[in-house]
Protein backbone atom coordinates (compact mmCIF):
# COMPACT_ATOMS: atom_id res chain seq x y z
CA UNK A 1 0.00 0.00 0.00
CA UNK A 2 1.00 3.28 -0.87
CA UNK A 3 1.27 6.16 1.71
CA UNK A 4 1.64 9.94 1.08
CA UNK A 5 3.55 11.90 3.93
CA UNK A 6 2.26 15.24 3.70
CA UNK A 7 5.51 17.09 4.47
CA UNK A 8 8.36 19.16 3.55
CA UNK A 9 10.37 18.03 6.60
CA UNK A 10 13.32 15.01 5.86
CA UNK A 11 14.10 13.94 9.03
CA UNK A 12 10.21 13.39 9.52
CA UNK A 13 10.11 11.43 6.70
CA UNK A 14 12.69 9.66 7.45
CA UNK A 15 11.10 8.99 10.64
CA UNK A 16 8.22 7.47 9.09
CA UNK A 17 9.93 5.08 6.77
CA UNK A 18 11.70 3.81 9.63
CA UNK A 19 8.31 3.22 11.58
CA UNK A 20 6.80 1.23 8.74
CA UNK A 21 9.81 -1.15 7.99
CA UNK A 22 9.14 -4.90 7.74
CA UNK A 23 5.16 -3.79 7.11
CA UNK A 24 3.66 -3.77 2.84
CA UNK A 25 3.43 0.23 3.24
CA UNK A 26 5.70 2.14 0.88
CA UNK A 27 6.27 6.10 2.08
CA UNK A 28 5.70 8.47 -0.80
CA UNK A 29 7.22 11.80 -0.25
CA UNK A 30 5.98 15.36 -1.52
CA UNK A 31 8.26 15.12 -3.81
CA UNK A 32 6.96 11.81 -5.62
CA UNK A 33 3.35 13.54 -5.61
CA UNK A 34 1.71 16.83 -7.19
CA UNK A 35 2.17 19.35 -4.26
CA UNK A 36 -1.54 20.68 -2.58
CA UNK A 37 -2.13 24.65 -1.02
CA UNK A 38 -3.52 23.70 1.84
CA UNK A 39 -4.34 26.59 4.61
CA UNK A 40 -3.55 26.04 7.85
CA UNK A 41 -6.17 28.03 9.64
CA UNK A 42 -8.06 24.99 11.86
CA UNK A 43 -8.27 26.15 15.67
CA UNK A 44 -6.75 23.23 16.95
CA UNK A 45 -3.61 20.89 15.81
CA UNK A 46 -5.80 17.60 15.53
CA UNK A 47 -7.97 20.14 12.83
CA UNK A 48 -4.66 21.14 10.69
CA UNK A 49 -3.41 17.84 10.71
CA UNK A 50 -6.90 16.52 9.30
CA UNK A 51 -7.26 19.25 6.96
CA UNK A 52 -3.55 18.52 4.76
CA UNK A 53 -4.36 14.43 5.20
CA UNK A 54 -7.51 14.96 3.55
CA UNK A 55 -6.24 17.47 0.68
CA UNK A 56 -3.58 14.71 -0.53
CA UNK A 57 -6.56 11.85 0.07
CA UNK A 58 -8.58 14.03 -2.43
CA UNK A 59 -5.84 14.78 -4.74
CA UNK A 60 -4.57 11.35 -5.09
CA UNK A 61 -7.08 9.35 -3.60
CA UNK A 62 -4.03 7.16 -2.15
CA UNK A 63 -4.11 7.12 1.96
CA UNK A 64 -2.35 10.13 3.36
CA UNK A 65 -0.36 10.69 6.56
CA UNK A 66 -0.32 14.54 8.01
CA UNK A 67 0.91 16.22 11.42
CA UNK A 68 0.72 19.57 13.03
CA UNK A 69 2.80 20.38 16.18
CA UNK A 70 2.46 23.43 18.57
CA UNK A 71 3.76 24.24 21.89
CA UNK A 72 1.20 24.77 24.45
CA UNK A 73 2.86 26.91 27.85
CA UNK A 74 1.00 26.78 30.70
CA UNK A 75 1.45 30.76 31.86
CA UNK A 76 0.17 31.82 27.90
CA UNK A 77 -3.07 30.26 28.33
CA UNK A 78 -1.81 27.26 25.84
CA UNK A 79 0.00 29.90 23.73
CA UNK A 80 1.61 29.77 21.02
CA UNK A 81 -0.28 26.53 20.49
CA UNK A 82 -1.83 26.31 16.54
CA UNK A 83 0.47 29.60 16.08
CA UNK A 84 3.62 28.27 17.17
CA UNK A 85 5.37 28.40 13.68
CA UNK A 86 4.36 32.38 13.01
CA UNK A 87 4.38 33.36 16.83
CA UNK A 88 7.04 36.12 16.01
CA UNK A 89 5.20 37.36 13.19
CA UNK A 90 7.60 36.25 10.45
CA UNK A 91 5.90 35.45 6.83
CA UNK A 92 9.45 34.82 4.78
CA UNK A 93 9.75 32.27 2.47
CA UNK A 94 10.65 28.82 3.84
CA UNK A 95 13.21 28.06 1.63
CA UNK A 96 16.36 29.51 2.63
CA UNK A 97 17.65 28.48 6.08
CA UNK A 98 18.29 32.08 6.54
CA UNK A 99 14.72 32.97 6.16
CA UNK A 100 14.05 29.43 8.33
CA UNK A 101 16.52 30.82 11.46
CA UNK A 102 15.29 33.96 10.95
CA UNK A 103 11.63 32.57 12.06
CA UNK A 104 12.85 31.26 14.80
CA UNK A 105 14.92 33.54 16.29
CA UNK A 106 11.69 35.83 16.09
CA UNK A 107 9.42 32.87 17.39
CA UNK A 108 11.80 32.88 20.64
CA UNK A 109 12.10 36.29 21.27
CA UNK A 110 8.73 36.60 21.63
CA UNK A 111 8.47 33.44 23.82
CA UNK A 112 11.05 35.15 26.36
CA UNK A 113 9.68 38.58 26.39
CA UNK A 114 5.74 37.60 27.07
CA UNK A 115 7.16 34.93 29.54
CA UNK A 116 9.66 37.85 30.75
CA UNK A 117 9.48 37.99 35.26
CA UNK A 118 7.41 34.41 35.27
CA UNK A 119 8.48 32.27 37.90
CA UNK A 120 10.23 29.18 37.46
CA UNK A 121 6.35 27.34 38.97
CA UNK A 122 4.05 29.30 36.09
CA UNK A 123 6.70 28.02 32.90
CA UNK A 124 5.37 24.87 32.55
CA UNK A 125 4.88 23.90 29.05
CA UNK A 126 4.14 21.34 26.75
CA UNK A 127 5.28 19.99 23.25
CA UNK A 128 2.09 18.65 21.22
CA UNK A 129 2.23 16.52 17.84
CA UNK A 130 -1.19 15.70 16.00
CA UNK A 131 -1.11 12.87 13.63
CA UNK A 132 -3.80 12.06 11.04
CA UNK A 133 -4.34 8.89 9.05
CA UNK A 134 -6.41 8.78 6.58
CA UNK A 135 -6.78 5.67 4.03
CA UNK A 136 -10.15 5.92 1.39
CA UNK A 137 -12.73 4.27 2.89
CA UNK A 138 -11.49 3.98 6.41
CA UNK A 139 -12.20 5.73 9.46
CA UNK A 140 -9.75 8.76 10.08
CA UNK A 141 -7.04 7.82 12.58
CA UNK A 142 -5.78 10.57 14.88
CA UNK A 143 -3.28 10.19 17.59
CA UNK A 144 -1.35 12.73 19.56
CA UNK A 145 1.98 12.66 21.57
CA UNK A 146 3.21 14.62 23.95
CA UNK A 147 6.29 16.13 26.17
CA UNK A 148 6.24 18.01 29.34
CA UNK A 149 8.54 20.68 30.21
CA UNK A 150 9.40 23.89 30.88
CA UNK A 151 10.65 26.98 29.46
CA UNK A 152 13.89 28.83 30.50
CA UNK A 153 14.86 32.26 30.69
CA UNK A 154 18.14 31.78 28.59
CA UNK A 155 19.04 29.19 25.47
CA UNK A 156 21.03 26.01 26.02
CA UNK A 157 22.16 23.29 23.71
CA UNK A 158 23.45 23.53 20.07
CA UNK A 159 21.51 20.90 18.77
CA UNK A 160 17.93 21.08 17.30
CA UNK A 161 15.58 23.67 15.77
CA UNK A 162 12.90 26.02 16.68
CA UNK A 163 12.05 26.72 20.66
CA UNK A 164 14.36 23.39 21.43
CA UNK A 165 16.73 25.71 23.01
CA UNK A 166 14.61 26.95 26.00
CA UNK A 167 12.40 23.42 26.46
CA UNK A 168 13.98 21.68 29.25
CA UNK A 169 12.69 18.18 30.11
CA UNK A 170 13.28 18.36 34.33
CA UNK A 171 13.43 14.81 34.81
CA UNK A 172 17.01 14.70 32.90
CA UNK A 173 17.85 18.76 33.91
CA UNK A 174 18.55 19.17 29.66
CA UNK A 175 16.78 21.17 26.73
CA UNK A 176 15.48 19.65 23.40
CA UNK A 177 18.45 21.02 22.24
CA UNK A 178 21.27 19.80 24.53
CA UNK A 179 19.90 15.65 23.32
CA UNK A 180 21.27 14.05 21.09
CA UNK A 181 19.12 12.83 18.02
CA UNK A 182 18.95 9.37 19.60
CA UNK A 183 17.71 10.50 22.88
CA UNK A 184 15.35 13.31 21.37
CA UNK A 185 13.79 10.28 18.59
CA UNK A 186 13.50 8.73 21.87
CA UNK A 187 11.05 10.83 23.90
CA UNK A 188 10.37 13.59 21.84
CA UNK A 189 6.73 14.75 21.16
CA UNK A 190 7.11 13.37 17.63
CA UNK A 191 8.27 9.91 18.54
CA UNK A 192 5.82 9.44 21.01
CA UNK A 193 2.94 10.25 18.51
CA UNK A 194 4.91 7.92 15.79
CA UNK A 195 4.90 5.41 18.43
CA UNK A 196 1.04 5.82 19.06
CA UNK A 197 0.69 5.17 15.44
CA UNK A 198 2.48 2.26 15.02
CA UNK A 199 -0.19 -0.02 16.03
CA UNK A 200 -2.86 1.12 13.24
CA UNK A 201 0.03 0.54 10.12
CA UNK A 202 0.40 -2.72 11.69
CA UNK A 203 -3.50 -3.09 11.07
CA UNK A 204 -3.61 -1.22 8.22
CA UNK A 205 -0.84 -3.26 6.65
CA UNK A 206 -2.34 -6.73 7.57
CA UNK A 207 -5.74 -6.17 6.12
CA UNK A 208 -4.09 -5.09 2.49
CA UNK A 209 -2.26 -7.67 2.76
Amino acid sequence: MKLVFATTNKHKLEELKSLVQGLSIEVLSLEEVEPVEVEEDASTLEGNATKKARAYVEKTGLAALADDTGLCVDALGGAPGVHSARYGGYEGAEKALGDVCERYRLNNERLVRELSGAPAERRGAEFRTALCLIVPGREEVIVQGIVRGRILEAPRGGHGFGYDPYFEIPELGKTLAELTTEEKNRISHRARAFQALRPHLERLAKSEG
